[in-house]
């Protein structure tokens, strides 16, 4: 393995960030904070438990899976366009680098900062409400997970886009709306049965129950299924990045 390309790759975006702290870290934070004074604050105080949970504290793994999502895609999408929309993509396919030591570097690099800004969340939520987390670990993996698995999809996301328009199209218009209707802010016990059954056809709803059940040990779907659907969700989206460049899709031309 090439590994000084992966770490340049990987660095490379890292610092990325770190040029734009306020757009990267800042504003994710500060908007989940609003979040939590209005939902966790203002409304929860006026809520009854969900499940043994207060409202407040319900609500935290949601909220946090709610901006890795966002902050993944963003990040991976805007990774792999901006050298294709400068055409610096030629030299790093060029380079004595493999398919998958580019995905790493990218992929690699998203995600890590999807995750670093999940756990500042979580870190943040502790100011506002008081919350356990019974499975630390199954949430970290959760956390991880979904972090590479969205990364790889909005590394797709960033072959596909042919302009900055369409970065942003998937993640307002299909994934923001499948998030606030996945559980975030309710169970989806809570629905009648027929909407109920509807909501299991949103993907969002396995993996915000799955990350809550680490929180809370409870759960609408059995932790089994949620992770086997992140983890199906990670499959498909391998599948079509190596697809992509095994055909050159949108990389050489």
């Amino acid at each position: 393995m090439n590994l000084p390309a992966v770490r340049a790759i990987y660095f490379f975006e890292l610092a990325r960030s770190r040029r734009t702290l306020f757009q990267s870290i800042a504003s994710p934070v500060l908007s989940t904070a609003l979040y939590f004074i209005v939902f966790g604050s203002a409304i929860g105080s006026r809520m009854q438990p969900i499940d043994g949970v207060t409202y407040g504290a319900f609500i935290v793994p949601g909220l946090i899976l709610l901006t890795v999502l966002t902050e993944s895609i963003s990040n991976a999408s805007f990774g792999i366009y901006l050298p294709r929309f400068t055409g610096t993509i030629y030299e790093i396919l060029s380079a004595p680098i493999s398919a998958f030591e580019v995905i790493l570097g990218f992929v690699g690099a998203a995600a890590t900062k999807s995750v670093i800004l999940g756990l500042i969340i979580f870190f943040t939520a502790r100011l506002f409400v008081s919350f356990d987390l019974v499975h630390p670990l199954w949430a970290l993996g959760f956390l991880v997970l979904i972090s590479v698995a969205f990364a790889l999809f909005g590394f797709i996301l960033g072959l596909w886009a042919d302009g900055f328009e369409k970065l942003q199209v998937i993640p307002l218009m299909v994934i923001s709306p499948l998030t606030f209707l996945g559980g975030t802010f309710y169970s989806i016990d809570m629905l009648p049965p027929f909407w109920r059954n509807v909501a299991l056809f949103n993907p969002i709803v396995y993996l915000v129950d799955g990350f809550r059940w680490a929180f809370y040990d409870i759960a609408s779907v059995r932790p089994e299924i949620s992770f086997g659907m992140t983890f199906a969700m990670l499959s498909v989206c391998v599948a079509i990045v190596a697809w992509a460049f095994k055909t050159g899709y949108r990389l050489r031309s």
